[in-house]
């Protein structure tokens, strides 16, 4: 018997006792952690596929560590501008070891069934809160001050007084040449 399931983004195809590296997940070393997102379920005498997932399916699996991936090396560069970056990167990770694959949990003792349905806070689903709106009340409203004209930047070592010298002699030099 085998499965498909879906953890981290990733479809994974497992059996009794594979061990398996997916991303990390919410449950310490030796904890008992289930997979609901069963795709598939397939032995010698029938399959059970899922749209998208099997109802009251479950892989349930042991902890076995967390640990950090391999470190990967993102290098960046631009021809002739001078720019180079170097990035490294270890992803988080989780080993796990598949104990059982059940598609039905109806028919599992209560206290399994139980067990299956506490889940850590972080994998279930969380509560959605009523977006609130505050307006402010009159009197808190505060106006953006008005914005002051830049004063221009002026040529260095030219003045108004400066350059009118400096036109007259140009005017002067045109009626001497017509």
């Amino acid at each position: 018997m085998f499965a498909i399931i879906k953890s981290g983004g990733k479809q994974y195809r497992v059996q009794e006792g594979d061990i398996l590296d997916v991303e990390k997940l919410p449950a310490g070393a030796g904890q008992k952690f289930h997979f609901s997102q069963v795709l598939l379920i397939a032995d010698d005498k029938e399959t059970l596929i899922g749209m998208p997932f099997i109802e009251k399916a479950l892989v349930r699996a042991e902890v076995i560590e967390n640990f950090k991936d391999g470190k990967v090396i993102v290098f960046k560069k631009k021809r002739r501008k001078q720019f180079r970056r170097t990035r490294g990167h270890r992803q988080q990770l989780t080993r796990v070891r598949v104990e059982k694959i059940i598609p039905d949990v109806t028919v599992l003792p209560v206290e399994e069934v139980v067990a299956a349905e506490k889940r850590p806070a972080e994998v279930a689903a969380p509560e959605k809160k009523e977006a609130r709106t505050i307006a402010p009340r009159p009197e808190e409203k505060i106006q953006a001050p008005a914005k002051e004209k830049a004063a221009r930047p002026k040529k260095a070592g030219v003045t108004a007084a400066a350059a009118k010298p400096e036109k007259e002699k140009k005017a002067a030099k045109k009626k001497k040449t017509k």
